[in-house]
């Protein structure tokens, strides 16, 4: 057992349940420049973390009655698809590990992206507001629609780089879902879809042979317990705070990224 890989998966474990972002955005970071992981076997083995971590999660949340299943099956309809569409190409493009010696630029830009989203989340939220109250009618209209795309850009986006399914995913959801989706009702179903996208992606690199089996198990020491104490405390704590400080990191970790790619 490696101690220092257990306090990873515990401390993003925790961020994940207080926040729902964090399980791929923070813990594939991690595994490049902290423990040296090859780049195609961060992402492969972070898919199954973050989906192991994640179903930790769901029972807490489900427990609460915090999670709308309505908005989690019209991600899904757009995000499994893409997923499995992704997965196809990159099998049919003998995607492999050594084919992976650029992810780590794609993945810095998913990682800057990702704390760009969370910084404008709540200006976002406003603009979405506005507009759900001022026009309704025509929101209503693209609410779907636009549910089941956005869940298409995370399945693509994930399946490649393991990020972009927490944080991304509730950006679009704080947009598309201002009224509907309370903080912890946009944690607990964010945390829902994630589940089965980074299982469909993670069937995709275990079978290419991406999948780290000693460290995950490692991580999920850590991560299983982490995440489930956060998804306790999660209606309980200022989730604008913890979002802007996790944006703040996350994009000085991107940036570390971009520089060490280059």
């Amino acid at each position: 057992m490696d101690w220092a890989q257990v306090l990873a998966g515990a401390v993003t474990g925790l961020t994940v349940g207080l926040t729902g972002v964090g399980g791929g955005a923070l813990m594939t970071p991690i595994l490049l420049l902290v423990f040296g992981i090859a780049p195609a076997a961060a992402v492969g083995t972070d898919l199954w973390f973050a989906a192991i971590t994640k179903l930790a999660a769901t029972r807490v949340h489900h427990g609460h009655g915090l999670i709308d299943w309505q908005v989690v099956k019209r991600l899904w309809l757009g995000s499994l698809p893409a997923a499995a569409t992704t997965l196809l190409f990159m099998r049919m493009s003998a995607v492999h590990a050594e084919g992976f010696h650029s992810i780590k630029a794609v993945i810095a830009i998913a990682v800057i992206l990702t704390s760009l989203g969370l910084l404008l989340q709540k200006r976002l939220h406003r603009l979405a507001t506005r507009f759900r109250t001022t026009d309704a009618e025509h929101f209503k209209a693209l609410q779907a629609p636009l549910t089941v795309l956005a869940g298409a850009i995370l399945g693509v986006l994930v399946t490649l780089t393991s990020v972009g399914a927490g944080a991304l995913g509730a950006v679009f959801m704080a947009y598309l879902y201002p009224l509907r989706l309370t903080p912890p009702r946009l944690v607990a179903t964010d945390i829902v879809h994630a589940i089965p996208l980074a299982i469909f992606a993670g069937l995709g690199h275990l079978l290419i042979g991406n999948v780290n089996f000693l460290l995950l198990a490692n991580l999920l020491c850590g991560s299983i317990p982490g995440v489930i104490v956060g998804a306790m405390l999660s209606a309980r704590l200022p989730h604008g705070l913890l979002r802007a400080t996790l944006a703040v990191v996350l994009f000085a970790i991107g940036m570390k990224l971009w520089w060490a790619a280059g």
